[in-house]
């Protein structure tokens, strides 16, 4: 599939290996004057492979005037300017699907995590304070009530991990989702309210910014955790960190922040919330299946016209 290929994303080191076996592979990262390089070069480039941290915004493809298709390393699309790729007629692939399964388990993990205080516990026998005196007592998880933010591929795979615990669930979205068994609350407040774990599943971008506000967590109250496998834009940080401090809620489990990878000073100091560095799919199994799908999207549209995965433009 010989073709002019610009790199602009953080990608595996065997993947960016394979792709320049396939292509004429540049690495936009590498250039001196990227935006030299992009106004002697840009027309010559016929694809593009970012990653879903990265992205790629209006002014890169306006910069791009031959370029056919962005293959994305990731699931996220809020980094890419769909609308502007839509005007131009690009087609967009991504990663959907194969890291459901890791993102549901990270998910789990934090939520129990969370609510055992787990890793706080570890914490706690590390500095040698269990011969003071016995650990805190934890939250049970078993028979809880879960509410879902966001019912897609992976909101499904954590809720299908939730029959073992016979947990009642509940899910919040725009509208409804046909055809599944679980009550719609179109009230995030409400549904905020009833749940005892909170989890969010949400795509990011300027339409999910702050979904959860300071009146969502007070409605979460101080029985309630929130749980964040979605963007860090979809919380507001600032409320989250109030929240937490003042023991508004009970604790989080974070997987993402507003501003990676730097993370609010107030919130490494707290033992109610769990802090992951945005490792919701990093798996060896699950990397490995995105870095073949964003591969094999590149192929199948230059041999064949289409994606396997498109983005929804």
């Amino acid at each position: 599939m010989k073709c002019r290929l610009l790199n602009n994303g953080r990608l595996p080191p065997a993947l960016l290996a394979r792709l320049g076996e396939a292509c004429t592979l540049t690495h936009l990262g590498d250039q001196a004057d990227p935006a030299a390089h992009l106004a002697a070069h840009g027309a010559d480039y016929e694809a593009l492979v970012t990653s879903a941290a990265v992205g790629a915004d209006a002014a890169l493809l306006a910069r791009l005037p031959r370029l056919k298709v962005i293959s994305s390393f990731g699931v996220g699309l809020d980094k890419i300017d769909l609308a502007a790729a839509r005007a131009r007629g690009v087609a967009v692939g991504y990663t959907p699907d194969v890291l459901n399964d890791c993102v549901a388990d990270t998910a789990w993990g934090l939520l129990i995590d969370v609510a055992r205080g787990f890793s706080a516990a570890d914490r706690f026998v590390r500095r040698g304070e269990w011969a003071q005196g016995p650990y805190r007592l934890g939250r049970k998880v078993s028979g809880a009530r879960l509410g879902i933010v966001g019912m897609g591929r992976i909101g499904r795979a954590i809720v299908q991990r939730s029959t073992g615990f016979e947990m009642p669930v509940r899910y919040h979205t725009r509208t409804p989702v046909a055809g599944l068994p679980w009550p719609h609350e179109p009230s995030l407040i409400e549904l905020a309210r009833w749940a005892d774990f909170l989890v969010l599943i949400t795509a990011g971008g300027a339409g999910t910014r702050h979904l959860v506000n300071a009146a969502v967590l007070d409605a979460l109250g101080p029985q309630g955790y929130l749980i964040n496998v979605a963007r860090g834009s979809v919380v507001d940080e600032a409320a989250l960190v109030c929240a937490l401090s003042e023991q508004r809620i009970a604790g989080a489990g974070l997987d993402v922040f507003e501003n990676e990878p730097h993370v609010p000073p107030a919130l490494l100091a707290l033992d109610n919330v769990v802090l992951l560095p945005h490792v919701a799919s990093a798996t060896v199994q699950t990397r490995q299946a995105m870095a073949d799908r964003v591969f094999d999207n590149l192929q199948s549209f230059m041999t064949q016209g289409r994606l396997l995965s498109a983005a929804p433009l």
